[in-house]
């Protein structure tokens, strides 16, 4: 298991409709619909490191005492020191770390969006 943590942001909506990220960005704009956590502190060293040979994840996020899971496929050329994008398409970048996810942005229920929008966000990736 790997996990990191980041926060919630008053500017959270979740409402994307292919994807989902966690930014190490500080501020997020109101446009910002695919962001569900912001100053991520993963290590890209590390992360890589624990993906390697692995065809599928599961990433649990719990904000709030509620808790979402998404399953997706592993992009094996996710490479990016800032953001963590997760698609439910093929599509793949090195920002993408997942593939065909089960969930993204718009699936996760309001009641969990509305603790993403405060305090720490914990994400743990099997």
């Amino acid at each position: 298991m790997y996990s990191f943590s980041c926060f919630g942001h008053s500017n959270i909506t979740s409402k994307h409709k292919n994807t989902f990220e966690f930014t190490k960005d500080d501020e997020i704009g109101k446009v910002a619909d695919c962001i569900v956590g912001v100053k991520a502190d993963y290590d890209l060293g590390e992360l890589k490191e624990f993906l390697k040979g692995k065809d599928k994840i599961k990433i649990r996020i719990t904000a709030g005492g509620l808790i979402e899971e998404v399953n997706c496929g592993v992009n094996p050329n996710f490479d990016d020191e800032r953001e963590i994008v997760v698609r439910r398409s093929d599509f793949s970048s090195k920002r993408t770390l997942g593939l065909r996810a089960d969930k993204v942005s718009k699936d996760f229920s309001r009641q969990f969006v509305s603790k993403l929008k405060e305090g720490k966000i914990q994400v743990k990736i099997f």
